[in-house]
């Protein structure tokens, strides 16, 4: 089975990967901005999440796997390639598997370290939406705000729902699997990986997830890794500053060593 994408544009591939609960579409306005500037942009759902398909199988030896089938599907070889979060950790682990796929790697808001799961409350509210008698996004919010106090994480999760039919809401995310096989998206990179090309780690500075303490071990994976802190911003960095998260993506796919 093949990843559900979204392909924008012309030119050389850049392939973007979203976050835990997240979905292509999350990454439309800087997509588009992208492909403007000559490339062609893949936007790809990973497995149990988006339209992609559903699968008991969750992990990122996995995740990682289905990227490559992806890019045999497609035929695409020097690719530029972008993960947020969870998908950030797809990509260092691809980025290490298939170098010869990838000619620039960009890591947002993530390290290669082990992270205790921490999405207990929002897979718990998710997982309570009642779709049998919930009849719009308001009353899906205000069910969820009862799990998830912050309205911008709210309006990010209810982006999975959709219309299966007139008067019948559903949701995207294959939930069963997520929450049972969550402590999958704090895993590791495995020791002794390493990627010798091109490498940018973007962190908000608002955000806890890549530390002062995480630059040894990026650079034991990622020797030519850059980090670069993109300011008012915290783990949704590419939502809440996307000016300067573009401005930073585009000087370092542009720039010629």
């Amino acid at each position: 089975m093949i990843l559900h994408s979204q392909i924008i544009g012309e030119g050389q591939p850049f392939v973007i990967l979203h976050g835990f609960l997240g979905m292509s579409d999350n990454w439309k306005t800087l997509g588009n901005q992208f492909s403007e500037a000559g490339f062609q942009v893949h936007l790809v759902d990973q497995r149990n999440h988006g339209r992609s398909f559903h699968s008991d199988e969750f992990n990122y030896d996995v995740m990682a796997t289905d990227l490559k089938h992806y890019c045999e599907e497609h035929q695409l070889e020097d690719i530029l390639l972008l993960g947020h979060s969870m998908g950030g950790k797809t990509a260092m682990l691809f980025a290490t598997e298939y170098p010869n796929l990838v000619s620039k790697l960009m890591v947002a808001d993530i390290s290669p370290r082990f992270y205790p799961v921490h999405h207990d409350a929002i897979l718990s509210g998710l997982s309570a939406l009642d779709f049998s008698t919930l009849k719009s996004r308001g009353a899906a919010d205000k069910a969820l705000a009862k799990y998830v106090a912050e309205l911008g994480v709210r309006m990010f999760l209810l982006k999975n729902l959709y219309w299966v039919k007139k008067g019948q809401l559903g949701i995207r995310l294959n939930l069963e699997v997520l929450r049972d096989q969550v402590s999958e998206v704090g895993e590791a990179l495995p020791l002794h990986t390493t990627f010798e090309k091109p490498t940018l780690f973007l962190r908000g500075d608002k955000s806890e997830y890549v530390m002062v303490s995480d630059e040894r071990l990026i650079k034991q994976h990622f020797p030519e890794a850059a980090i670069v802190t993109i300011e008012n911003a915290g783990h949704w960095l590419h939502a809440e500053n996307p000016d300067d998260f573009y401005d930073a993506v585009i000087k370092f796919v542009t720039f010629k060593e």
